[in-house]
Formats: structure tokens, C-alpha cells, sequence
């Protein structure tokens, strides 16, 4: 074997050229031989790492049972099974109830609307003040855990996040007077009840002649 031939032969692979390796140059520190720096192909392209912030889903579905009691009523009237969405924009979020079967949104909760909601069980119970009338829904999760989702989801699109920042004063009075509205609403269907059943006991105690 020839000289050349054993040089060629012993050559460190890493130098062979490669049309996947593309070369780089710079000067040492003396400025006189050029450095040479390989970096592969692979390196070369290599992506730039992925954000690791996942885009937020605009939107979230809960299976419910409905429920509605209507001002002035007692009682509740069932209206059917139903499909809750949270639907996210931006900073601000509402949600929105509708039909199972005919897809017609029943109602909807936002930053605008006065209620007050809070969990019996597997259920939450809105009571939603309208023109000084509380019309109240009943919204039946499958579970506790979907509860608890669906209630968080509503004190958040519900929140006046803007009244609490520009007047704070405002927003309180605006939070009790809801309060105030829905606690003297319970108040007059109790009466009622207890009316209803001390009228009825009466008759039961009359004898027929």
C-alpha cells in the first residue's frame, strides 16, 4: 500500500466530506490558518424548541339535567336534559345552556347577568335576578367532580371583573343587592309553603256535618 493510500485510509471519518455537513469558517486567535467547524445536517435544521404553553380550548361541554322555577312559582318544572358550554374569548368567558335534543340555547350566563349560584349535592341552583323577578335554574352534573367544574364555571363568566376593578364600592352594593333580592324571594316561597300547609292541615281538622 502507498503512503497516499494509507493516508486516505486513516483519515478521521468526522472529516470526510459529507453533503449533509456544512462547514463553517472562522479566524484563530493569531488571524492567520482559518478554523474550520463542522456541523451536521441534522443539527443545522434542527427546530427551535417547542412552546410549552398548549393553546387553551375555547370552549368546554357538560352533560346536565335541567331544571327551572319560574317567578312566583313553588315548585320546580323539568325542562329536559341539556348541554353546558364554557365559551372562552379573550379575558372574558360565558356560559351557555341548550337543548339536548332541539339544540335552542335556553339560556345564557355571563359577566352581565346577576346571579348567584351555589352547589346542593350534584346540583347547581342559579338564582338569576330579571327585572327585579329571581328566576332560578337547576343544573344536574353527572358527578361531584363535574359540579364542581360547572359551578366554577359559572362564578367565573359571571364575575364583573371590570366593575370590581373601576368602582369597588359599586360592585359590593351591586352583590348584596342581588343577595338581598334572592333571599327575600326564598322568603316569600317559604311563607307560602307554610301557608299552603297550615290551610291544608285546617281543612283536615274540619268535620263534615
Amino acid at each position: 500500500m502507498s503512503m497516499m493510500d494509507l493516508d486516505d485510509a486513516t483519515v478521521d471519518p468526522v472529516y470526510q466530506y459529507n453533503e449533509g455537513i456544512q462547514p463553517s469558517t472562522s479566524t484563530s486567535e493569531q488571524g492567520q490558518e482559518p478554523i474550520v467547524k463542522y456541523e451536521t445536517a441534522a443539527e443545522s435544521s434542527s427546530p427551535t424548541a417547542p412552546d410549552t404553553i398548549s393553546q387553551r380550548p375555547n370552549y368546554r361541554e357538560m352533560n346536565v339535567k335541567i331544571h327551572i322555577r319560574k317567578p312566583g312559582k313553588d315548585t320546580w318544572q323539568y325542562v329536559g336534559r341539556g348541554i353546558v358550554t364554557q365559551e372562552i374569548s379573550g379575558h372574558s368567558s360565558r356560559v351557555v345552556v341548550r337543548s339536548t335534543s332541539t339544540g335552542k340555547i335556553l339560556t345564557v350566563f355571563g359577566e352581565m347577568s346577576d346571579v348567584q349560584a351555589e352547589k346542593r349535592g350534584n346540583f347547581v341552583v342559579l338564582g338569576c335576578v330579571e327585572n327585579g323577578a329571581v328566576v332560578s335554574w337547576s343544573l344536574n352534573a353527572v358527578n361531584n367532580s363535574e359540579t364542581l367544574k360547572l359551578l366554577a364555571s359559572i362564578e367565573l363568566a359571571c364575575y364583573h371583573c371590570k366593575q370590581a376593578v373601576t368602582d369597588p364600592n359599586l360592585h359590593g352594593k351591586v352583590r348584596r343587592k342581588i343577595e338581598r333580592v334572592i333571599k327575600d324571594d326564598r322568603r316569600r316561597r317559604h311563607k307560602r309553603r307554610r301557608d299552603d300547609d297550615e290551610l291544608v292541615y285546617a281543612f283536615g281538622q274540619q268535620r263534615l256535618v
